[in-house]
């Protein structure tokens, strides 16, 4: 059993207390008091501060104590007598648990004293602990060896940096690779998947903070996220994994929607936050560790900036199977991965723009033989957008700011190519931004002068972070007709969907989850592309 457990970051016992009381509401499984973090620190404080919080959940939730040393991460630097007496203290008061550091433990000494204290306590166990806030450990297998056979009924903590999210299927596979009770995770961004997948690899311990001010280490989650963005309460073993691919992705919308559409339909699926930085050979790598560990449950992604080239490269080179149009745009945004580990590819921008170009400008697809487009930008979304644009025989022009780049998609699907220096002389039907100009924080800029619009244009903005950018509101000012990149990017998520779990998500929740992660910090997505 896993135990979604807070921690008590607190300086004094009224803010312990207030600290309780809120994890308590909000669905803890456990609690880790972390006494390092209380001013003048002493045995009677810790010891009032656990009778009181047994006094208020009785059995129903486990109690660690942890008084962490400095150089493991400690909030106070306290000395390690202190420490050692808050941990005595902590078993003899009834806390089930207590942490102490395994490089600290391993001097006899201290060794000694703890197992003596563990002795005279009816129920309380060690958790020893090894954290390395830089990087992942040389070998996290050997090291649970080291710390099991220090002190076999021990139960082992290893966490570590992830400064990529490659560096994570080490503590994956010792996860996968052991049982009973330990503790395996990895911290930063980098590192959010292994804490939210602990549960269905039945991992001991996940933490999650009452809020983003009372974290305690790098990349801890929110109880609120864990439980409502990642239906935490729904995982288990057989839960299937997806996840978006790109960089950044710290607010990509996609996990809100998709989680949420999932518990519409009652499916034991999981949608995450995967961060692959760096180019081809790090999505390669990150692509051979989640499909040669087929027990993850991985069954597909959504690939976004500046992946989807990379995406599209890679598929081919495992002789997967390749919808043709996502062939010809020469990106894909979805992977799905067959129950015998094939890959299937699909781009689901290309009907989402069209969609969205339709509707706004109010015409069919074949009144786009007559229109004019200037697309700016020559990425993914760029790509997908020209290729529709291309396929229903509009006029385009391509304006990018990397000359070569622009040339070659141009090149590719038959049309013309200008610079960013004659932005100023064009004359279009339709006007697109395809780059990332605008977007959220960046609110106040724009792709292009308002000088340089014309009355007569309709201006698609594919950004939808504002889903009002300062190109959309000059283009209302002068009178343009506007197309919000909001309906291009629902339209692709309920496209994606679909492919998902052959089922028609409900538009009005993939709408309403996106309206609420555009307000919500914590979900705010980057970039048009961060889908």
């Amino acid at each position: 059993m896993t135990h979604l457990t807070i921690p008590i970051a607190a300086k004094n016992q009224d803010e312990a207390k207030l600290q309780i009381e809120a994890a308590l509401s909000a669905g803890a499984e456990m609690l880790e008091l972390r006494t390092d973090y209380l001013e003048n620190l002493s045995t009677d404080s810790v010891k009032k501060i656990i009778i009181d919080a047994k006094s208020e959940i009785g059995n129903r939730l486990p109690i660690i104590v942890t008084c962490r040393d400095k150089n493991q991460g400690g909030a106070i630097d306290y000395p390690l007598k202190l420490r050692m007496d808050v941990l005595v203290e902590a078993l003899k008061a009834g806390a089930e648990y207590i942490d102490f550091e395994y490089e600290n433990f391993i001097v006899p000494e201290n060794r000694g004293r703890i197992r003596v204290a563990l002795s005279q306590s009816l129920k309380g166990k060690l958790i020893l602990s090894a954290h390395n806030f830089a990087a992942k450990f040389e070998n996290v297998g050997a090291l649970l060896r080291r710390i099991t056979t220090l002190y076999t009924a021990a139960i082992p903590k290893i966490v570590y940096a992830a400064n990529h999210i490659n560096d994570c299927f080490d503590a994956l596979d010792l996860l996968h690779k052991t049982s009973g009770e330990r503790i395996v995770f990895c911290m930063g961004q980098a590192g959010l998947i292994s804490r939210v997948i602990v549960k269905k690899l039945d991992g001991f311990v996940t933490f999650a903070s009452i809020d983003s001010e009372t974290a305690t280490a790098p990349g801890q989650l929110t109880i609120e996220q864990f439980k409502n963005l990642y239906r935490y309460d729904s995982i288990n073993a057989a839960t299937e994994l997806y996840g978006v691919i790109g960089s950044p992705i710290a607010h990509s919308l996609s996990p809100a929607i998709h989680n949420a559409c999932f518990a519409d339909i009652d499916a034991n699926k999981l949608y995450l936050p995967l961060l692959v930085e760096g180019g081809a050979a790090e999505f390669e790598q990150f692509m051979r560790n989640i499909t040669s560990r087929p027990w993850l449950g991985f069954k597909g992604f959504s690939v976004t900036i500046p992946h989807k080239e990379n995406a599209l490269n890679y598929v081919i080179q495992k002789n997967g199977v390749i919808e043709p149009l996502a062939k010809r745009i020469g990106a894909v945004n979805t992977i799905l991965i067959d129950k015998n580990g094939g890959l299937k590819a699909y781009n689901t921008d290309y009907a989402g723009a069209m969609d969205a170009i339709l509707a706004g400008m109010d015409i069919t697809r074949g009144d786009l033989r007559n229109i004019t487009a200037a697309v700016i930008g020559a990425g993914g979304v760029a790509r997908a957008v020209v290729a529709g644009l291309s396929d229903a025989h509009a006029k385009i022009t391509i304006y990018n700011r990397t000359v070569k780049r622009g040339e070659t998609l141009a090149a590719d699907f038959d049309c013309d190519f200008a610079t960013l220096d004659e932005l100023s002389r064009v004359e279009a039907d339709l006007l697109i931004n395809c780059t990332s100009i605008g977007m959220h924080p960046n609110i106040n800029e724009t792709p292009i002068p308002k000088e340089y619009l014309k009355a007569n244009m309709t201006v698609f903005d594919t950004i939808y972070n504002p889903a009002e950018t300062l190109l959309l509101k000059q283009a209302k000012e002068l009178g343009c007709k506007t197309i919000s990149g909001m309906d291009m990017f629902l339209n692709q998520a309920l496209l994606q969907f679909k492919l998902f779990t052959g089922t028609d998500a409900d538009p009005a929740l993939v709408r309403k989850s996106v309206i609420e992660g555009l307000w919500d910090k914590d979900t705010r997505a980057d970039s048009a592309d961060s889908i």
